[in-house]
């Protein structure tokens, strides 16, 4: 493995170890729950917030492993952050902390990692 491959198979550890520390909080709070009926409540299906725990858990650890759907998970974890800044981010401005709270900053670093990620395994 060359130093290139090195950095980008860090970036994806820990975009994808992002992820799934998401899943297991929601999880381990249990608020599961209570962000699927929020979601429900702007017209998503029942169990959508499962859907995406459990993705963020099995696709993250996927991820990590990289043999396989790489690109694929890295364009649905970008979906994902997307529509994170759609429904919630946006609104709140840039900043996570400091100069605003609850911005869009973060999503956009990690959409950035699996852009790269994608890009970097993408097959020829």
């Amino acid at each position: 493995m060359n130093i290139n491959q090195l950095a980008l198979t860090i970036v994806r550890i820990a975009a994808a170890g992002n992820m799934i520390i998401h899943g297991i909080v929601r999880l381990s709070l249990g608020t599961v729950s209570n962000f699927d009926g929020w979601l429900t409540s702007l017209g998503f299906p029942p169990f959508t917030a499962w859907g995406i725990t459990i993705f963020e858990i099995l696709g993250g650890l996927a991820l990590i492993w990289g043999k396989k759907w790489v690109p694929a998970l890295c364009i649905i974890f970008s979906i994902q952050l997307i529509m994170g800044i759609v429904l919630i981010h946006f609104s709140e401005g840039w900043f996570v902390v400091g100069a605003g709270r609850n911005g869009m900053e973060y999503n956009v670093l990690l959409i950035i990692c699996f852009a790269s990620t994608a890009v970097a395994n993408w097959k020829k």
